[in-house]
């Protein structure tokens, strides 16, 4: 009995995620109510309090819900040792990323939520920092990447690896805007996306005339 209770609980607090996933999509986070979400979950406005303490929590629950899996395979690829030359794999991790938004709904509404239609208003305002995070998180990595990729002679002579990071950075959050269409007739395809992240890390490979690249012949 105590374990069916428990399993109850932990399906209404996935019916009460999913649904703030939809409204919060539908109609924005500030605009989104505590009892919009209750009603499209099924659930009474005290079942959503019993889970969560504010809509804040709740928010980054659903996010936290979308990101957790599709961040680890993607972290996989990026710090997987097989590759040999890192950049390499900057390009597959990066790729895969945009494929999982192109695939998985659940995933590119999330991240759609988090960059077009929520609003750092009101309750939101203080929190910007962990919004941001995981963003953050993934900077430090691609500078533990390109580190490497420098120590082994692949990153282009001249740019040093938080260059680099920073440039990758700055580059996924302009591609992901133009990819989930928040630039006005500015949204693009998966093939094209991933055509212009080849581009990208191509500008950052060392050329075969560089002293000490290893593409050099020798």
């Amino acid at each position: 009995m105590v374990r069916r209770t428990k399993e109850e609980a932990e399906q209404t607090r996935r019916d009460i995620i999913e649904a703030a996933r939809r409204v919060f999509h539908e109609h924005g986070v500030v605009r989104s109510s505590l009892e919009k979400i209750a009603k499209a979950a099924g659930v009474t406005r005290g079942a959503v309090y019993w889970h969560f303490r504010n809509k804040a929590e709740l928010f980054f629950a659903m996010r936290d819900d979308a990101f957790a899996p599709m961040i680890g395979f993607t972290d996989a690829i990026l710090v997987d040792p097989a590759w040999d030359n890192p950049l390499d794999a900057i390009e597959a991790s990066t790729k895969a990323f945009i494929r999982a938004l192109n695939d998985t709904a659940k995933f590119r509404e999330v991240f759609e939520i988090m960059i077009i239609r929520c609003e750092y208003v009101d309750e939101f305002a203080t929190i910007e920092e962990e919004v941001a995070r995981p963003a953050l998180e993934f900077f430090k990595k691609l500078e533990a990447v390109y580190q490497r990729a420098q120590d082994r002679k692949y990153l282009r002579r001249g740019i040093s690896p938080l260059a680099a990071a920073r440039d990758t950075w700055a580059f996924t959050s302009g591609l992901l805007h133009l990819f989930l269409g928040s630039s006005r007739g500015a949204n693009i395809s998966l093939a094209m996306a991933e055509e212009m992240i080849t581009a990208h890390i191509a500008m950052l490979r060392c050329c075969a005339d560089d002293p000490g690249c290893r593409l050099r012949p020798v």
